[in-house]
């Protein structure tokens, strides 16, 4: 009986692992080093990438943003945080901020707000 609980303890385990790293295959797609944004909800739709900031979103982009991702590369004193304005030139508010690694799939607040982008070492 210990026997059979051990072997099905196991085989749980391995089956929560398979189900964890197939959640981490569906990570946003942006490159090492970038900020990218789509003008879908789950990363879908027309994406732009960026390595540095931009003032004005072009076209297609600007105010029809909505998901994010930043694959920023960290270090002591780097650029490494993404601040997303509401205007264009980085004015108005700060609709969102994301920390290095983050993603947002979907953010209702933040949803078509986009003009404009800025790294800076936090929120």
């Amino acid at each position: 009986m210990k026997r059979t609980t051990a072997v099905l303890a196991a085989t749980l385990i391995s089956a929560g692992a398979a189900l964890a790293t197939s959640s981490a295959a569906e990570a946003a797609d942006c490159r090492s080093g970038y900020f990218c944004v789509w003008t879908d909800a789950n990363f879908q739709g027309m994406k732009i990438e960026h390595s540095g900031d931009d003032h004005w979103w072009e076209g297609d982009m600007s105010n029809e943003d909505s998901s994010w991702a930043n694959h920023g590369v960290s270090g002591p004193g780097v650029k490494d945080h993404v601040k997303v304005y509401d205007g264009r030139e980085l004015q108005g508010h700060v609709t969102l901020c994301l920390a290095p690694g983050q993603e947002i799939g979907y953010n209702g607040g933040a949803n078509d707000k986009g003009g404009s982008h800025t790294w800076s070492v936090g929120c």
